[in-house]
């Protein structure tokens, strides 16, 4: 089922510039002379999770990405605030959908007839804040001719690349969704409903910002995400060098 919820949970708002970003670091650590009883606590949290998985779903693989991922663990914990029966459950549910997806075993050779569409990539380079960009090329997805599995495939591979590019201390990542040209046959509830249900369940609060490039005014009252054009994206997201190709003036 999808998730009733919808980019409001996933969205973030722009980051802090570096300079903020920098004093922010040097007060948080000058004022946590109690972040050492912290960290063992979230430790302690971390085990006990473990430790459910393992006893109430030993089939879930271990490993990257599996049952005992320390980080993985934590992860989920911050998402679900620190609730070990909600890490737990939301855990199960990300580690199953791996699991019976195939995410490990997808590459660019196994989605390469989407791919060489040019509908979505991931971006050589990373925004000005540091992050990986996802770019998704609204007017050349045509649900009506292209295998809704092999599009899933294709976004599940993208996000995996994505994250796998975070720098180190780096959270989530850009998406940047290019709505110019979009027609009705673009439009593809399904696959909406699943990109919902990735952000939410398999890869919550990895999607830092979405952009919509753009957009048509129906998508505009749906959607608490930024709203802008291509100068936008060049301007305040990229350098002259780093900008994507597709929004190069």
């Amino acid at each position: 089922m999808a998730a009733s919820c919808s980019f409001r949970s996933a969205v973030r708002a722009p980051p802090l510039s570096r300079s903020l970003a920098r004093s922010a670091v040097r007060c948080r650590s000058a004022a946590t002379p109690g972040a050492g009883g912290a960290a063992a606590a979230t430790s302690k949290l971390v085990v006990e999770v473990k430790e459910r998985l393992a006893r109430e779903h030993p089939g879930l693989p271990t490993g990257r990405n599996g049952r005992d991922d320390d980080d993985m663990i934590l992860w989920f914990l911050k998402d679900r605030k620190f609730s070990v029966d909600e890490a737990v459950s939301k855990l199960t549910k990300a580690i199953k959908w791996r699991q019976d997806f195939g995410v490990s075993e997808l590459s660019e050779e196994s989605v390469k007839a989407l791919y060489q569409t040019g509908k979505a990539y991931v971006h050589d380079s990373l925004d000005i804040y540091g992050r990986p960009v996802l770019v998704v090329i609204a007017a050349k997805h045509f649900p009506s001719t292209q295998d809704p599995v092999e599009n899933e495939k294709l976004c599940a591979y993208l996000v995996e690349k994505a994250i796998n590019r975070l720098p180190s201390g780096a959270e989530n990542i850009l998406g940047i969704f290019d709505l110019r040209g979009f027609r009705v046959e673009n439009g593809d509830i399904q696959f909406l409903k699943f990109l919902i249900d990735v952000f939410y369940y398999y890869y919550p609060k990895r999607l830092g910002q979405v952009l919509f490039v753009d957009a048509p005014f129906l998508f505009q009252p749906m959607w608490q995400v930024r709203f802008c054009d291509s100068e936008t994206v060049r301007k305040e997201y990229f350098t002259e060098e780093t900008v994507p190709s597709d929004f190069r003036s």
